[in-house]
């Protein structure tokens, strides 16, 4: 008799087969509003010169002296603080997945603390998961303001080892009260944690936590600032920063692997530094766009509640969030159902702020579909 052969998935761990792989829609055809990218392109005379200068590298060679160059403007550009150090990551999802991993303890019967307000990104819970943390999400208050109580109780209790703010936060666009942000990281600070500000949609926020550091470098010297180019204009590229007293940052990058930054996304990424200004009065048009789209969805019937925002996207809550995203994809517009990801966000759609265009076929998608 044949014995059977040991099944090889056996081998992968029960929590990863119980998860499921994060799914991007298929867009093909569709407006594609579900994922706070910038609309616009580079203008043809950029994306000629793009072209000319990708065209020219040495792709049979590893990245090389241009990382630093790309680190130096980085550092020009955010206006990196005094005694500060950079680590880049492939996107932001690569530095949380690092931070974790440098903070994980394996093999010494400890399990490290991940914290974070909820709802928020879903790669803080899941970055925890995957390296070993335990992770402790605190509810936001049903406004979607932080509660700081709950939360400054949250770090006393599991003494985290990195404390992630969202600023502003994902979904729900919120820009957080400042004496409550630094509440979070003064409790932080009293149990020798990290505290990682993450900073993904700066270029739509009326100010940055980079003023509270510069302001006040020993109350941060626990804090990092955590960057993507993203929500700059380039979603494509991949590229994310984190900023932090230098001999945090030195630790970080030492799990960092080699050659994460392509010379590809290096190259583009100098690029668009070069052309800065193209980038920010893009993202001084969405800001626009996006007054005038929350006053139209505040006008829209059967649209219950709109949250401000300081992001490239809106929360919306209407009758049926299923139904009414099903609606917009039958019109060709693909926006996010978030309504499942937490109980405070039920019956919640989650809109990209795009062009004038854009915003009006969304809209009009929206009321047909309420």
């Amino acid at each position: 008799m044949t014995t059977p052969r040991p099944d090889p998935l056996d081998r992968i761990r029960p929590d990863v087969r119980a998860m499921h792989a994060y799914v991007v829609q298929p867009s093909t055809g569709m407006l594609k509003m579900d994922a706070m990218e910038n609309p616009f392109r580079l203008p043809a005379h950029l994306q000629a010169a793009l072209g000319q200068r990708l065209g020219g590298l040495a792709l049979n060679r590893y990245p090389g002296d241009r990382v630093a160059d790309l680190k130096a403007a980085l550092a020009r550009y955010a206006g990196l603080p005094e005694g500060h150090g950079m680590v880049l990551g492939n996107g932001s999802d690569e530095l949380i997945t690092l931070l974790a991993l440098a903070c994980a303890r394996p093999g010494t019967g400890e399990r490290a603390t991940m914290v974070a307000p909820m709802p928020g990104f879903v790669m803080y819970p899941m970055s925890a998961q995957l390296q070993g943390l335990d992770f402790v999400g605190v509810p936001l208050t049903a406004d979607f303001e932080l509660d700081a109580d709950a939360l400054c109780a949250a770090i006393a209790q599991h003494r985290p080892a990195i404390t992630y703010i969202a600023y502003p936060n994902n979904p729900t666009a919120t820009l957080w009260d400042e004496a409550a942000v630094l509440r979070a990281i003064d409790a932080a600070a009293a149990v020798g944690g990290l505290v990682v500000m993450d900073e993904a949609y700066q270029p739509f926020a009326r100010r940055s936590w980079i003023e509270n550091i510069r302001a006040e470098p020993a109350r941060h010297a626990h804090v990092l600032l955590m960057r993507t180019l993203s929500k700059f204009g380039l979603a494509g590229v991949r590229l994310g920063y984190l900023m932090g007293p230098s001999a945090l940052a030195a630790e970080i990058d030492k799990v960092r692997p080699p050659y994460n930054v392509s010379v590809l996304n290096c190259e583009a990424a100098l690029f668009a530094l070069e052309h800065a200004d193209v980038f920010a009065a893009q993202a001084a048009e969405l800001r626009t766009e996006r007054g005038r789209l929350v006053q139209a969805l505040r006008a829209l019937p059967g649209v219950e509640r709109v949250w401000d925002s300081e992001a490239n996207m809106v929360l919306v809550r209407v009758a049926d969030a299923a139904r009414t995203c099903e609606g917009m994809k039958q019109h060709k517009v693909l926006v996010k159902n978030v309504s499942t990801m937490h109980p405070l966000l039920a019956r919640c759609l989650r809109l990209t702020v795009g062009s004038a265009d854009d915003n009006a076929h969304m809209l009009a998608a929206l009321q047909a579909s309420l």
